[in-house]
C-alpha cells in the first residue's frame, strides 16, 4: 500500500520561493529600470505584484501585513528595485568609461528636460539623479560587488527602517 506523507512545510516554502523567483520576480525585475519615473500608481500595481508572490510564499491571509514578509525574504520594494537597477547600471558605464575605477563619490550633471513625464523618464536624466541621491559611501565602493552590496543594503535600510 502506497502512502503519503504530508510534506515538509520548510521544503515546500523554498520550492515555491524558487518558483516564484523564477516566475515572478525575475520578470518583475526584467529591464526594470525602464519604469523609471513612472506615476505612482503603475508603482503600486507593480508593489501589488511583489506583495502577492511574498503573500503566495508564506501563504499568507488576505487579511495579513505584507511588510514582514518582505522584510523577511529581503526583497526590496518595487521603487528600490528600480533604483537598484539603475544604480547599477550607472555604476557600470562610469566603471567601463573610466581609465580607472572612480575613486571618488563624483557627481553627476542632470540634463535639463522640457517635458516631466516624458523627459525625466530618459534614462541619463533618471540615472543621473538616481546616483546623485546615493550616499556618497555606497558611490565611493571600491568594486561593483560591493557596490551593489552597500546599495542593497542602503535601500533595504529605507525601505524597512525598524528592521
Amino acid at each position: 500500500m502506497l502512502r503519503f506523507t504530508s510534506p515538509d512545510p520548510q521544503r515546500t516554502r523554498h520550492a515555491l520561493l524558487s518558483l516564484v523567483h523564477a516566475l515572478v520576480v525575475g520578470k518583475v525585475d526584467y529591464c526594470n529600470s525602464l519604469p523609471a519615473g513612472i506615476s505612482g500608481n503603475l508603482i503600486r500595481r507593480l508593489q501589488s505584484v511583489m506583495n502577492a508572490a511574498a503573500g503566495l510564499v508564506f501563504s499568507a491571509k488576505r487579511s495579513d501585513h505584507i511588510t514582514p514578509l518582505l522584510h523577511e525574504l529581503h526583497w526590496l520594494k518595487a521603487l528600490e528595485r528600480i533604483q537598484i537597477r539603475l544604480g547599477v547600471l550607472t555604476d557600470r558605464r562610469l566603471h567601463n568609461t573610466a581609465a580607472s575605477y572612480p575613486a571618488n563619490s563624483m557627481t553627476l550633471v542632470v540634463p535639463a528636460t522640457r517635458c516631466s513625464t516624458l523627459g525625466d523618464r530618459v534614462f541619463s536624466v533618471s540615472a543621473a539623479r538616481t546616483w546623485n541621491a546615493l550616499p556618497s559611501a555606497v558611490r565611493a565602493a571600491p568594486s561593483l560587488a560591493s557596490f551593489r552590496q552597500k546599495l542593497k543594503r542602503a535601500l533595504f535600510r529605507s525601505s524597512f527602517p525598524d528592521g
